[in-house]
């Protein structure tokens, strides 16, 4: 799909007369260390950022330029971070939720439509539109994937830096065979999250992650 084929969702909401709809979107359900982030933007009517995709598609180098494009064209950018601590008290996917609720709440618009990925979000005064796979599918949501992308894997480069050991800068927390061979080697950081497995990545107690999580 085209950039401009992004715009399906928004255009239906901009044809009722709705003006500022939030794009929300998380990243690092999946990793065994650090936060998750989630991002929430709000565009113009009719704005389009050629590139603009689900953040897995988009290249490292390419998400950064898009990074600053999002918030140069864009009404409204915000994110919300829950850290590991939160993560192993609530479970992933609740603090997926509220650090998307931290989004929402820190911008500086107020929008009348949230379009978020996947099919679990709930707001108490504001639609949701929930879309699976919606990433990939609205460009408003693409955009808080690449926000949120790019904010958490600056985020783990710094932690990087204090923890050498894990090489946070390369597989973002992720459970690569050297992440999880560096655990082994010198055991848990304090950004690790005790709940996770190191074979299937999910967590030992509370809710585990739905089959759609990231």
């Amino acid at each position: 799909m085209n950039t401009a084929g992004l715009l399906s969702f928004e255009r239906t909401l901009w044809s009722r007369g709705i003006t500022h709809i939030a794009g929300v979107d998380e990243a690092g359900r999946g990793p065994l260390a650090g936060p998750v982030v989630a991002a929430a933007v709000i565009f113009p009517r009719e704005v389009i950022i050629p590139g603009v995709n689900d953040s897995k598609q988009v290249t490292e180098r390419r998400r950064e330029i898009l990074f600053d494009e999002i918030r140069r064209y864009a009404i409204a950018v915000s994110i919300g971070i829950v850290d590991h601590e939160v993560i192993d008290r609530i479970n992933i996917l609740q603090a997926s939720l509220l650090a998307m609720h931290k989004a929402i709440d820190a911008l500086s618009v107020q929008p009348q439509q949230l379009l978020v990925d996947g099919n679990f979000f709930s707001h108490e005064s504001i639609p949701v539109e929930n879309i699976i796979k919606g990433d990939a599918l609205s460009h408003s949501i693409a955009a808080a994937s690449i926000i949120a992308k790019v904010t958490r894997d600056r985020m783990m480069r710094e932690f990087d830096r204090e923890f050498p050991h894990y090489g946070f800068g390369k597989h973002k927390g992720y459970g690569t065979r050297a992440h999880v061979e560096a655990i082994r080697q010198y055991g848990l950081c304090a950004i690790h999250r005790r709940t996770f497995h190191l074979s299937s990545n999910k967590q030992t107690k509370n809710e585990s992650e739905p089959a759609s999580a990231k």
